[in-house]
């Protein structure tokens, strides 16, 4: 009788591997246990909290945290922990929205020029390098005062001032694909842009996209923060974690009623770290060369 063949040991895929050495990382895992919380706690407090961030109580004008208002109240006698959890949700919406359009511009601009022919590449990488050239701080507050206050614009501002870094990426990564078998036979069978685009440039930047996003995450949320704090981003009455800190501009504030503004700068500071760290787990997942470790 003939032994029954042995079947060979399943290997796990690329991606299987890389959420497993994400899992493996202890900061990546501390970044998850202290972000998550805080996003259910944003998403959900209408719930369950019964104060709304911009409902006014006269007896408790400046008041300290207490059993009725866990976290004070403001100089108005708002809630100061209703309109930090608003804030959270409105810093990470802007946050979010602008990485998301930021993404798709980097994305195409990069793809495009790796893909569209000399011309293409050399007209991109020009405008990229007019973009990266120009003073950050100067360039956000140029477009900002152009732009108007408001969620809407702080977005856009955000946006335009973060795709360049990513184009470079991405147009670094598809010029080395470019050059593969199967991409050259593509474009020799008359492959269009949209299917180079999306059927071979996506799949191979996606680890590209996810770390930068997961990173550039955690800096949209300062650079709002900065925005507002300037008075440049979102404009009260609505909360964020930067017009917040603004009351701390005001010497009174500052020194009489620290809860106004020490708990909004924690949970800026806390967010932005957690999301760090998720952001270099992902890092270190992705890259290829942790499987040679």
């Amino acid at each position: 009788m003939t032994a029954a063949p042995i079947a060979p040991p399943r290997t796990k895929g690329p991606l299987r591997r890389a959420l497993d050495r994400f899992f493996s990382n202890r900061a990546a895992w501390a970044g998850l246990l202290i972000l998550v919380p805080i996003l259910i706690a944003v998403a959900t407090y209408t719930w369950w909290w019964s104060y709304g961030p911009n409902a006014i109580d006269l007896r408790s004008i400046n008041k300290g945290p207490s059993a009725t208002h866990w976290l004070g109240s403001d100089g108005v006698g708002r809630d100061v922990f209703a309109r930090l959890l608003q804030g959270g949700r409105t810093s990470l919406l802007v946050a979010v929205s602008s990485v998301a359009v930021s993404t798709v511009i980097g994305f195409m601009v990069g793809a495009f020029a790796a893909f569209g022919g000399r011309l293409v590449d050399g007209t991109s990488m020009r405008l990229v390098d007019l973009a990266m050239t120009l003073p950050p701080v100067i360039f956000l507050l140029v477009l900002a005062s152009i732009a108007g206050t408001g969620i809407g614009p702080t977005i856009l501002v955000i946006a335009l001032l973060s795709w360049p870094v990513l184009a470079r990426m991405v147009r670094a990564r598809l010029l080395e694909l470019r050059e593969r078998d199967f991409v050259a036979a593509a474009r020799g069978m008359g492959a269009s842009m949209p299917h180079l685009l999306f059927r071979h440039g996506l799949p191979n930047c996606i680890d590209i996209l996810v770390v930068y996003a997961t990173l550039q995450i955690a800096n949209a949320i300062l650079l709002e923060a900065g925005l507002s704090f300037l008075g440049l981003g979102i404009a009260p009455p609505e909360a964020s974690w930067g017009n917040m800190l603004n009351l701390a501009r005001s010497t009174v504030v500052l020194e009489q009623y620290p809860w106004q503004w020490m708990f909004p700068g924690a949970a800026l500071v806390i967010t932005v770290l957690a999301i760090n760290f998720i952001g270099d787990g992902l890092r270190d997942a992705f890259d290829p060369r942790s499987d040679l470790n």
